[in-house]
Order: structure tokens, then sequence, then C-alpha cells
């Protein structure tokens, strides 16, 4: 009998120890990563800066810190960073409408007002692998789960940078599902001496770690949170864009956190980045997750022996400080923007700032050229006409006071009028108009103090008017919010067939943590207008309310760089703007990722390429980046079509800059562009080359 107790005991301490298996056979033989594993225990090294590497340790035991120690090599000798910790994720689950408005398309969902539950992401250690992908090193743990959600932990660490990700890629079987997540690193003592941050007005501050910290949830800039420990600074953020779900408000939610039982539910000390569940409390349509979909919930971890200032310093270089980079030949520009400033203040009778917030955060953030979209609803577009006409001429004073030969500020509205859906116009001058015409009053008339001033009774008027004054239009948020079905409903019109109508605008709506690129929605009618056999192109939209600097701008933010030497005056007009909107010279960009370069056999975007017979065509390409590249796409069409060769640039490193030439067939195509994607799924994508 006691024999018998003591062989169960046994079998019990055996069982509770037993080692996970661990598959290495996914290295490359060449790998600049060094892995070696005993019973339950993975130790990576990779190759992180000149002469320096980064390490951790896995401890795949049972209820044991999956992470024994992350370390860093000073002067060829590791030093702990952070030791103990343990990945953490919570993850909401809602509920998606997918009836009422246009399926996984919505804007306008109020998930935050539906049911919904949080939990906790737990992670049982069955299995591990580590493979080579690239320049990059990837270790799976399996498995973990959350209510429905089921997949693997993977933690991919970057070559050429002491930057690794930690991810929770897991799919639902649930149809209309809806997300959002909070992720960090969590420690059952405290590892940390100190915690750093920038506060929303670029200052960095630093707390002592207490063990008796309750949560505390932190409105920072540049979306970062550090743990400083002996030997340095580990500092955890997410994907700058893809991380933030739709809305049109920039308000700081609080996007980080650190201290003691976050949420009620993560009992140790942690630091780790968060979504603000209620959002701005209006329309908030969190991440789409449809079934079966893989949902990497993830975040970004930096490791630096510098202080917290110069650690913050590396991570912003990924974002080269939330600054869009200059680059010789291109200007930057931003449009849709509903800041309202003449009617909130220059027509409320307000003080009048020398310098006002919203045009010092523009030209902080690098943008050259802002197209504003006042008036959303503020205003009286259709008159009575003196009404009108002095708020177009405020609108207009205010434009040329702000401007300057370094910044234009340019007039814009959101008319959404006359044409169907929502639509903005640009005019490339100053130009008085009203949107409406009362019976036998002229098309045209001559005011003694505005000069001309148009009246608009219909869509074919409005085409005249954009003919007349050479302005353009496009839709906004095409095919979704107030442009649902739109411009499919009038592609056959006239005005949108013509040259003044551009075609849309591109903003990552729906937000979706399972795409490797931003806003397939608008991507995908880029290319059905192509097909169409129309010239159309697309622009970067932002499509926000307020611009302050406590704002998270960027992450909001996109931009197009127009082909251009130098930014016209703006009492001489910005009609080059237009032309290099209107033919295409431009290419769109989250900021990361920048394509000074590109031509098909010679012709840049918005011309026209003679293929060969063959088909054959060389496409040149200079791409200059911060995260390392995921893969590049060629993307072409017959009218009929869409064809898709994805090129893996996971050799990359970080912080590159590069001249690629591919070799493609093109037989038969009509026109073809290009897409490239970094490891945190941001991206710029060129306009069409036009093919015959």
């Amino acid at each position: 009998m006691r024999k018998g107790i003591l062989l169960l005991l046994v079998f019990i301490c055996f069982g509770s120890q037993a080692q996970i298996p661990i598959d290495l056979t996914g290295i490359q033989k060449k790998s600049a990563t060094q892995v070696t594993s005993t019973p339950n225990r993975l130790e990576v090294s990779w190759p992180a800066k000149a002469n320096q590497k980064g390490k951790i340790i896995l401890n795949l035991a049972p209820q044991s810190p999956l992470f024994t120690s992350i370390q860093l090599s000073q002067q060829g000798a590791f030093k702990e960073i952070a030791a103990n910790l343990d990945p953490a994720f919570i993850l909401t689950i809602g509920k998606r409408d997918l009836i009422t408005q246009n399926g996984w398309n919505i804007f306008f969902d109020k998930t935050h007002k539906k049911p919904h539950q949080s939990y906790l992401v737990n992670l049982n250690k069955k299995t591990a692998s580590v493979h080579t992908d690239g320049s990059r090193t990837v270790i799976r743990i399996s498995e973990i789960q959350a209510a429905t959600f089921n997949g693997a932990l993977e933690i991919t660490l970057y070559n050429g940078s002491p930057l690794f990700n930690v991810a929770a890629v897991m799919a639902t079987e649930v149809d209309s599902t809806a997300i959002l997540y909070d992720a960090g690193l969590v420690s059952k003592a405290l590892v940390w001496k100190s915690i750093s941050w920038s506060d929303s007005g670029d200052k960095l501050q630093t707390t002592t770690a207490l063990t008796a910290d309750t949560s505390t949830n932190l409105a920072v800039k540049y979306r970062t949170i550090m743990g400083t420990g002996e030997n340095g600074n580990l500092a955890v953020f997410p994907a700058p864009h893809q991380y933030f779900y739709p809305l049109d408000e920039a308000f700081n939610l609080k996007f980080t956190w650190f201290g003691r039982n976050y949420r009620n539910m993560l009992p140790g000390y942690g630091i780790g980045i968060r979504q603000d569940l209620m959002g701005d409390d209006r329309y908030v349509p969190w991440f789409n997750a449809p079934p079966k979909t893989q949902q990497r919930l993830n975040f970004f971890c930096l490791l630096s022996p510098a202080t917290p200032d110069k650690t913050l310093a590396e991570v912003k270089q990924f974002t080269h400080s939330d600054v869009y980079k200059p680059l010789p030949g291109y200007k930057t520009m931003s449009s849709h923007f509903h800041n309202e400033f003449v009617m909130k203040v220059l027509l409320a009778n307000q003080p009048v700032p020398e310098k006002p917030t919203f045009v010092e955060v523009f030209k902080n953030t690098g943008i050259d050229i802002v197209h504003l979209g006042e008036f959303h609803y503020t205003a009286h577009p259709k008159g009575p006409d003196e009404q009108r006409l002095l708020e177009l001429k405020t609108l207009f004073d205010m434009c040329r006071r702000y401007s300057s030969d370094k910044f234009l500020l340019l007039p814009g509205e959101e008319p959404n009028e006359f044409l169907g859906g929502h639509w903005l116009a640009f005019f490339p001058k100053p130009v008085y108009w009203i949107m409406s015409r009362k019976p036998g009053m002229p098309f045209i008339t001559d005011d003694s103090r505005f000069g001309k001033v148009y009246r608009i009774a219909d869509k074919t008027e409005m085409l005249k008017l954009l003919e007349l004054e050479n302005g353009l239009a496009w839709t906004a948020h095409a095919r979704t919010k107030g442009s649902t079905g739109y411009p499919d409903k009038y592609k056959e019109e006239a005005f949108f067939k013509s040259d003044q109508f551009m075609g849309a605008a591109w903003k990552n709506i729906p937000g979706e943590l399972s795409e490797p690129r931003l806003s397939k929605r608008v991507l995908d009618l880029m290319d059905d207008m192509a097909n169409w056999g129309l010239k159309k192109h697309v622009i970067a939209e932002a499509d926000l309310f307020t611009v302050e600097p406590e704002n998270e701008m960027y992450a909001h933010l996109n931009v197009n760089y127009l082909q251009l030497d130098k930014l016209p005056n703006y009492n001489n007009g910005w009609q080059p703007i237009l032309d290099a909107m209107q033919q295409g010279r431009f290419f769109v960009s989250t900021g990361e990722v920048l394509l000074p370069t590109f031509t098909v056999n010679g012709k840049k975007s918005g011309e026209t390429s003679t293929l060969a017979k063959n088909g054959k065509a060389t496409i040149a390409l200079e791409v200059d980046w911060t995260f390392p590249l995921t893969f590049a796409e060629i993307i072409s069409g017959d009218g009929t079509q869409v064809y898709r060769e994805k090129i893996n640039l996971k050799h990359t490193l970080p912080f590159g800059k590069k001249k690629f030439t591919f070799t493609t067939n093109l037989q038969n195509k009509k026109w073809v562009r290009v897409e490239v994607w970094d490891a945190a799924v941001n991206g710029a994508f060129t306009q069409q080359v036009w093919l015959e």
C-alpha cells in the first residue's frame, strides 16, 4: 500500500514538471539568432545593434512567470533589464451590428452601449516552437484562450534592433463580434525601480515604483510607458496606427497604464497599453473580429541600457518623433478637418490668438498643407446670402492670415449636397458659392464686395462650377459612414466620370487586427475605380474635428506626399496642389514607410506606360522605413479582375532605405500600383501607372 502511494506521488510530481515539447526545426542554419533549450527552458538571443545583443529566457513550466529574464548585452556582457514577467492580455468582447448599415464596414456602431464582457487571456503552456522568418525569429507557445477565442502566444524578435513584439494571436467561430484589448507585462513581485513616460505636453515624467501602487491610466505622448530597473529600461508601446480603432476625434483617452491590479483583473504589478471602452461616447465601433480571422492582440517592447529620456528617444525614432519626414521634391498634405475655427471663434466674437493651437499642431507634425472641411453642419451653406458670403470671406481671410511660404492653410468644405453621400470640395483659389438658388436667380451674379458669386441648384450646376473654377471633388469616407453605398451608386453619373471628380479618400475604417494592411475598404475601391476604366485617385484623409496639442493626433493622421518642389503663394492661388492630386503625382503614407521614387518602365504614378508585346515591365521602387518591412505588393487590373503579386520583405532590418527593382508581367493589364507594409502594419501606397 505504502509502495503504491509512493509511486503515485512520484507520478504526480513528474507529471506536474513534465517537459513540454519544443520544436526547433524551423530555425534556419544561417540564422543570426542563437537558440538553446533545456527541459522547460528556452533561451533565445538575437543581434540588436552593432556589438549589442538581446536575450530572453523563457520558463515553460506551468505556474511560472514566462519571462525568466530579459537581457541586453553591454560591452559583450549581458545585463538583466527585467525578470519574472508575464505577458498579460485582457480581451473585451462585444457585438457588431452587421445588419442595419453596411456589414463589416460599419462606423456608426455604438458597441460600448451594447452588452459586452472582458476576459483575462489564459496561457496554458502545452507546446512551443521557434522558427526563422526572414530577419526575425518567432517563438510560438500554445495555447491561449479567452471565452470563445483560442490561439497561441507569439513573441517576435527583430534582428538589428533591441525590439520585440508580444502577440496573443486568437480567433473565434462566433459571428458579428467586435473586440478591444488591453495588454502589458506583469510581475508578482515589483521588478521596477521607477516608471517613466512623456506627458501630453511632451515633458518626461518619472515616478518611483511602489509595491502599493494601484493601477493608474495615463494620458501620454508617443503612446509609450517605460519601466526602469538596475541596468536599464524596457519600453512598452503599441503599433502607432493600427492599435487605435477609428473615431472622428483624436482625444487622448489615456492609452497607457502602470501599477497593481489593473482593472481588478491583473493582480500583479505591471506596465502596459489600454483602450478606453467608451471611446468618446458617441459612435465607438471597436475592432472587427470576423469568424476564423487571426486577431493579433499585440504590443512592442524596446530594451535600452540608457536613461528613460534616451530610451524614449529610441522609441520615437520609429515614428520620426510623430513628425512627417521631409522628402526632397515633395510637400506633405493632410485633408478633412472640421476644426470650425471660423464659427466657434472668429464669428463668435471670441479672442483670436496670434498663433492658434490647431495651426501650431499641424506645423509641429510636419504637415506643409492643410485642406480644411469647415462649416460641417455649423454654418449656412444655403444662405441667407449675406451670412453665407460673410462666412466664406472670414474663412478665406483666416487661411490667408495663417499661411506663409512654409505652411498653407487652405479653405475646403464637405458640402454633402447635390451629388449623394458625403464628398469634399477643393478650389484652387477663394470661390464664393451658395448651395441653393431661388427661382429667377441667375447662376452667376457679380457682388460689389465679393466679386463673382455662384448659386447652385443641382448636380449639373455643381459640375459646371467645378469646371469653371477648376475645382476638385471626391468621395469622403467612401463606402462607410454617410457615404455608405457611394461612389458605387453614382459611378455612371456625368459628374463622377468628369476630370473634376478626383476619386475618393482613405482612412483606417474599419479597425481590423487580423489584416496586414490598413483600410482594405478604400484600397479595394481604388482598384474597382481603375477597373471601371476611370483614371481616379485616392488621397489620405483624417476626418477629425478637434485639433489640440494634447490630442493623440499622430495615431489618427495620415498624409499625402505631393510631388511639389515648393509651396504656392496663397495670394496667387494653389493650382499646383490640385494638379498634383488630379494627375496622381503623390503617394499616401502613415509616416513610417515612404516611397520617394516609383516608376513602371520609367513612368511615374499618374502617367501612362506603353508595354512591350510580351508584357514584361520593370518596377523601380525606393523605400524608406523605420519598423522592419513585411511585404510589398504589386497590384494590377485588366478592367475586370484584380491581380496581386506579394513580395516578401521580412529579410529587412529596422531603419533602412533601399532601391528595389521588380520584374513582372503586366500583359493585358490596364493599370498597376504598389503598396508597402511593415511589421507594425504601417504603410504607404502609390497611385496607378496606366498601361497601354
